[in-house]
């Protein structure tokens, strides 16, 4: 595996069992080139700590790949909206919240205002039909204004641990996919 890939956890982290983290340990057992940082504060994020945090992580590390979850999406849609970042050949958006939150904690993220420009050669967006943070309607709006394919995961919640999504086979096999 030649591609460099960036993981980028959501609110709290994704630590082991998540498929983050066991994806993280299946490309470095490739001896695959991966990073996966624990982003400033999880639990109390940061916009703009965070957001430095991975414009540093890219313009350094420079990968090909970037895995996004959760509110890691929404940190990518803002860095896309200010520009300066370098362009990756591929980006996964996993489960991002709707555009609205109530969450006190991680409220100064939303809303967010669309891309134009997602800095990627290719993206997919995967969302479950039965995610909290973001209904089916939701995901089908965001896809549309993005422009990209989406997966759709039956009964999937926010395809995290809690979920039963630690090993994940999909996205591993997604990461090695040849650069199309």
């Amino acid at each position: 595996m030649k591609q460099k890939v960036l993981i980028l956890h959501g609110w709290g982290g994704s630590d082991y069992p998540h498929w983050q983290s066991w994806l993280a340990g299946e490309i470095a057992k490739s001896y695959g080139t991966v990073s996966f940082p624990l982003l400033h504060n999880p639990h109390f994020p940061s916009k703009n700590r965070q957001m430095k945090q991975v414009r540093q992580l890219l313009h350094e590390f420079q990968p090909d790949i970037v895995i996004c979850h959760s509110l890691a999406n929404i940190i990518w849609f803002h860095l896309c909206q200010e520009g300066g970042i370098p362009r990756i050949q591929k980006l996964l958006l996993v489960a991002p919240p709707a555009n609205t939150c109530d969450i006190e904690i991680i409220k100064k993220f939303f809303p967010y205002e669309i891309p134009v420009n997602l800095f990627s050669h290719k993206t997919l967006l995967v969302t479950s039909t039965n995610d909290p943070y973001l209904t089916v309607q939701e995901a089908k709006s965001l896809q549309k204004a993005l422009g990209i394919e989406m997966k759709v995961l039956e009964n999937a919640g926010h395809i995290n641990a809690d979920s039963g999504y630690g090993k994940w086979e999909w996205v591993l096999e997604w990461v090695k996919q040849e650069r199309e």
